[in-house]
C-alpha cells in the first residue's frame, strides 16, 4: 500500500514534465514553421542579388543628307572682255543626272537675278527635251535660242549651255538641236558649230 502511494506520488511530476515537454516541442515547431513562412515571404535581402541598371535608348543616327553640285553659267563683262563665270546649284543626290542636268538648263534660261552677271541667251528660250545615252547629252531648245545678237552674242550663249550641260563631267560630249533638227550654223554670221561638241573643241575655235 505505501509502494502504491510512493508510485503515484512520483508518477504525477513525470506526467506534467512530459506535458511541459510536449508542449515545449509543440511550441517549437509552431515558431519554427512560423519563421520559415515569414522568410519565404518576405522579400529578397537587395544587396543579395545585384539591380541592373536601366536600359537607356539612344537615338539612332539620322543620315546625312547626300547632295550633288551642278554649275549653272553666266557671263561677267570686264571691260573688253567677257569671262565665263559659274554659280553652284545643289540638289539632293538621288537625282538622276539628266534630272540635275534639266533643272541646271532650265535655271539657265531663266536668266540670272545676279547684277555682275548677265546672259546672251533670248529671253523666251525654252528646253524642249534632254537625255543621256552612250553617246553623250542630246540637247533640244526652241528657235528662239538662234534669234538676234552678232557672233559675240551667240559665241557666249553656246558657251553657256555647253560647260552648263557638261558640268557633271567636263569630258562629256554634248549633240545640240533647235526644235529637233541638229544645229549646224549659229546666228546671221554663219558659226559652225560641229556635233558633237565638247570643251577642248569650243576652246580651240571659239573666243569670249
Amino acid at each position: 500500500m505505501q509502494n502504491k502511494k510512493q508510485n503515484r506520488r512520483f508518477s504525477l511530476p513525470l506526467v506534467a514534465g512530459i506535458t511541459v515537454a510536449i508542449l515545449a516541442l509543440g511550441g517549437g515547431t509552431a515558431w519554427w514553421a512560423k519563421y520559415s513562412l515569414e522568410k519565404a515571404e518576405s522579400p529578397a535581402n537587395p544587396r543579395s542579388s545585384p539591380v541592373n541598371p536601366p536600359v537607356v535608348k539612344q537615338p539612332l543616327p539620322q543620315p546625312a543628307t547626300e547632295q550633288k553640285q551642278v554649275e549653272i553659267c553666266w557671263l561677267n563683262p570686264t571691260g573688253d572682255k567677257i569671262e565665263l563665270v559659274t554659280k553652284t546649284l545643289t540638289v539632293q543626290k538621288s537625282a538622276q543626272t539628266d534630272r540635275l542636268l534639266k533643272i541646271a538648263l532650265e535655271n539657265l534660261l531663266s536668266g540670272t537675278e545676279e547684277e555682275s552677271y548677265t546672259t546672251a541667251i533670248p529671253t523666251g528660250t525654252k528646253l524642249i527635251d534632254l537625255n543621256i545615252d552612250k553617246e553623250g547629252i542630246h540637247v533640244d531648245l526652241s528657235q528662239q535660242f538662234t534669234s538676234g545678237g552678232g557672233s559675240a552674242s551667240m559665241t557666249g550663249r553656246l558657251a553657256q549651255v555647253l560647260y552648263t550641260a557638261t558640268s557633271l563631267d567636263p569630258d562629256s560630249k554634248v549633240w545640240l538641236k533647235v526644235e529637233g533638227e541638229p544645229l549646224t550654223t549659229l546666228g546671221e554670221e554663219g558659226l559652225i558649230i560641229n556635233q558633237p561638241m565638247t570643251r577642248s573643241d569650243f576652246q580651240n575655235n571659239f573666243t569670249l
